[in-house]
């Protein structure tokens, strides 16, 4: 089957849909063989084996997303084919992230004066731009990256054209019936947030800031805060991974659980003991000078 000029929808993310329905008929659908992957993976990823087809996969994903690691090989297969084996597989790979794009575009639209159409374009842009250039295999969560880029051209879009900012509520403490407000008009609320919930240590709460919305220069602001310029980029890179994970599986605009809560503050826990442990309790030299002369 293949559909006529005037059967092509006006969305750009429709588009996408029909497309990849037509890759995807009888008789030949287009597929992933997952035993290819296997040796990435450990005995308790629970991928499914054998020749998948995509939207099977896609449906996989959806009903397993706390999958990881499972997640992040596929990812890395699908990035990689995207980039090497062409088009087909560029359509396949934003097909199989369309239920993210299309949450992402429908929290947009909220206070849109625009085009529908033209915001779908621009988080379509900045997921192809992540997806072919952008994201680094080699780094945890691609997913994530590839969803938080698709997010960021949409909101800069919004803020280009004078949106208004989407209100924050008490997401703890809602009752009944709701859509939630996000909290994407302030980026500062949306740190604040991840602290709160233990994504983001309050140490690092204010250099993040710093480095990733006020654009400052490393340097300076590792010297503040007594490390070293690499590590200290490496610990913006890693709270960089964990906000998008929170924001790709809704944690930081949805109800959390007591239970995500009490794995969030788990896992800040053991990021503080491993700082202590690698520290020693020594400071670095220039702090322990700024705090002999305060």
């Amino acid at each position: 089957m293949t559909a006529s000029g005037k059967d092509w929808p006006d969305s750009p993310l429709d588009t996408v849909d029909t497309a990849f329905a037509q890759l995807t008929c009888d008789p030949a659908p287009l597929s992933l063989d997952l035993d290819t992957l296997a040796d990435q993976l450990d005995d308790t990823a629970g991928l499914p084996g054998g020749v998948i087809a995509l939207p099977a996969l896609r449906q996989w994903l959806l009903a397993h997303p706390d999958a990881y690691t499972a997640r992040d090989v596929v990812w890395r297969e699908l990035i990689r084919r995207a980039r090497v084996e062409g088009p087909a597989w560029v359509i396949a790979a934003v097909a199989l992230a369309m239920p993210a794009l299309r949450r992402y575009a429908g929290r947009l639209r909220t206070g849109w004066a625009g085009d529908a159409h033209d915001l779908d374009a621009e988080i379509l842009t900045g997921f192809l731009s992540a997806l072919q250039d952008r994201v680094d295999l080699a780094k945890p969560a691609p997913y994530a990256a590839l969803c938080m880029a698709a997010w960021r051209a949409g909101h800069e879009l919004r803020q280009r054209d004078g949106a208004e900012a989407m209100p924050v509520d008490n997401l703890e403490h809602v009752t009944g019936p709701r859509t939630p407000k996000r909290p994407y008009g302030h980026p500062d609320l949306l740190v604040r947030r991840a602290v709160e919930l233990g994504i983001v240590d309050e140490c690092d709460e204010q250099p993040y800031i710093d480095l990733r919305l006020g654009r400052r220069a490393i340097e300076p602001i590792a010297v503040l805060v007594g490390l070293e310029v690499d590590t200290l980029r490496r610990r913006v890179e890693r709270i960089d991974n964990r906000i998008a994970e929170a924001l790709a599986a809704g944690v930081l605009t949805e109800v959390t659980s007591p239970r995500v809560r009490e794995d969030l503050a788990a896992a800040a826990e053991r990021r503080q003991r491993i700082r202590a442990a690698r520290s020693g309790g020594a400071r670095p030299a220039a702090a322990q000078a700024r705090l002999a002369a305060a």
